[in-house]
């Protein structure tokens, strides 16, 4: 999975040739690291999605119209200030780089042209969105990068925009034979990484894919093909590369057991040949990139928006953890307290015998078949004493006992509750999803609640602010039957205690955190594969979705219930039949 430079270059002209010309109307920031320009070229208006994400950067054209912030950031503000309404009058991409450079031609305040550019740079962690003037000085950029951060290239205003050193890596576009059988062909490293090392802009499969095309291994070293080997390697590049000259690009996604696992402008014979993938030609490559990391880039939002919750959730279950192993040891401690009671009530009974100053009282224990026992004693009490000062230290430790075992019944409590919040992060879908965890973490002490400011002026606020509709998972089963999934203990306890009937299906995994399933029945016998369904999802939406098979109780709606002061989404049950369920919802319909 990699957005190369082949694949660049297939946007450049996807590109080119929808808004080349074409007017900036609108410019949004949906996120800190993410523009969606809104363009209108000669065919019609077009979306642009350009996102400089460390984990996921992209560029690709988007029906979707994704919200904005209230206030637009700062870069978004400058962008609107320079190029609204500017003419994108070239798109350019340097070599076979990962950058795009978009030329916008717009009237400064005096009404004189312009030429402004808009450069995203998809290079992993070093992604960005640089914005330049005509003498290509940075006027600013969407993540700015001083001297403390890299000592190679500062990206700050005023500075000069210059491309990043790819480590003397030759453009493969206009690479020539000697160059390439000096510096590529004579590397002691497998062929495809000395092709992907030493020329710019190839990713690991677009080099496995030239080495199979040429009929080489590409796990053998470079320097010991035969000089056949590598005039035949370096022909087959040269073709390749004609291919990205002429724009003859093959957008595609290839997928394994229905499950996409990578994306080229290539088509990637050395996949697709082995019988185990299957490829899927796309028109456009803003389709293939749409597709493929539409669930990816949620899912990736929704993890770097959640790292907040999940620290304190971490740090709150790591705190719970120390603190039930400190209470367990303090608890092994009282373990002594009947020996003391015992010693106790042994000197009341047989105390009379002892002489002044005793140290030690050896006497019959009735509590153990009448066998011997040896008691210290202070010498300096008397037997009374003695045995006020055992009965004191039973009364204490009996003490500590029960306050301990409350303690820890209660610590335990609160870790499977913090354990709980963390299996609902791990499925969150939405920014909805993590508001209703929020709350949870508000309400029982974990976070402190924010202050609500004025909203601005003349505002009064309002006895009821609305709350955003966040609803549990909904699925159908193969026989017909609807399922509902609660996404976090909130809608755990809607779906068991709201939606569900008494004669409904309740499931959950066994033992450990995760989802309550309900299956509505309305009066009709579930078939033995909608039980196996509902286990599945149950089994999914857990702890344990990485196992193979899951256990999984299930019982009656009616036979579940709200323990007194339980936390939401705990519940009890005393009765119920259980089965084993993959963890695995492939073929479920889900409604949306």
């Amino acid at each position: 999975m990699a957005l190369d430079g082949i694949a660049v270059a297939n946007l450049r002209k996807e590109i080119e040739e929808r808004v080349l010309n074409g007017r900036i109307s609108k410019i949004a920031q949906p996120e800190s690291d993410e523009l969606l320009l809104t363009i209108k070229g000669a065919s019609g208006q077009y979306r642009l999605a350009l996102c400089a994400s460390a984990s996921l950067p992209y560029v690709y054209f988007t029906g979707e119209n994704r919200p904005s912030p209230q206030s637009a950031p700062g870069f978004c503000m400058l962008l609107r200030k320079h190029i609204g309404g500017g003419r994108i009058t070239a798109v350019s991409q340097p070599g076979l780089e990962r950058i795009l450079i978009f030329t916008v031609e717009h009237l400064d305040e005096l009404g004189d042209v312009r030429h402004k550019k808009l450069i995203i740079e998809l290079m992993g962690k070093h992604s960005n969105l640089i914005f330049c003037d005509e003498e290509d000085r940075i006027i600013d950029s969407i993540k700015r990068i001083p001297a403390t951060v890299s000592s190679l290239r500062e990206v700050l205003p005023g500075r000069p925009y210059f491309i990043p050193n790819t480590m003397d890596k030759k453009d493969p576009l206009s690479v020539s034979r000697e160059d390439f059988l000096t510096h590529t062909a004579c590397r002691p490293l497998p062929c495809a990484k000395a092709l992907y090392t030493t020329l710019t802009g190839l990713s690991p499969l677009a080099a496995e894919e030239i080495c199979c095309r040429a009929s080489i291994d590409s796990d053998l070293p470079a320097a010991g093909l035969s000089d056949a080997e590598k005039e035949h390697l370096y022909g087959t590049l040269c073709r390749t590369m004609e291919d990205v000259k002429e724009g003859r690009f093959y957008p595609n996604i290839v997928s394994r057991d229905g499950i996409p696992e990578e994306f080229s402008s290539l088509r990637l014979t050395h996949l697709t040949g082995s019988g185990h993938y299957t490829a899927q030609e796309y028109a456009t490559i803003s389709e293939v990139l749409e597709t493929f990391y539409a669930a990816r880039s949620a899912s990736t939002r929704i993890h770097q928006k959640s790292a907040d919750l999940r620290k304190i959730v971490s740090n709150a279950l790591e705190r719970n953890i120390k603190k039930y192993e400190l209470q367990k040891k303090q608890l092994k401690d009282t373990e002594k307290r009947d020996k003391y009671r015992i010693y106790g009530e042994l000197i009341h009974t047989y105390g009379y015998s002892l002489c002044e100053g005793a140290k030690e009282l050896i006497a019959p224990n009735y509590y153990d078949e009448g066998r011997e026992i040896k008691i210290p004693l202070d010498p300096e009490m008397d037997a009374a004493a003695n045995a006020a000062r055992y009965f004191e230290k039973y009364n204490k430790q009996k003490r500590t006992f029960e306050a301990l075992s409350q303690l820890i019944e209660e610590t335990s409590e609160e870790t499977a509750h913090l354990e709980s919040i963390s299996a609902a992060l791990d499925i969150a879908r939405t920014e909805a999803d993590l508001s209703q965890i929020k709350e949870e973490l508000q309400q029982f002490g974990y976070m402190k609640k924010r202050a609500q400011g004025r909203k601005g002026p003349g505002y009064k606020g309002s006895k009821k602010e609305k709350r955003t509709v966040n609803r549990p998972l909904h699925y159908i089963s193969s026989d017909g039957f609807h399922m509902y999934v609660g996404k976090n203990n909130y809608q755990n306890e809607e779906v068991t205690f709201q939606m569900a009937d008494g004669g409904d299906w309740w499931f959950h995994a066994k033992g450990i955190p995760g989802s309550h399933v309900i299956v509505k029945t309305e009066g009709k016998e579930l078939p033995d594969r909608t039980f196996l369904e509902a286990g599945s999802l149950a089994a999914y939406y857990s702890k344990g979705r990485g196992s193979d098979k899951v256990e999984i109780d299930y019982v009656k709606r009616k036979e579940v219930k709200k323990g007194p002061g339980g936390k939401p989404g705990f519940v009890i049950y005393h009765t119920n039949y259980s089965l084993m369920a993959p963890a695995n919802i492939d073929g479920l319909e889900e409604i949306l």
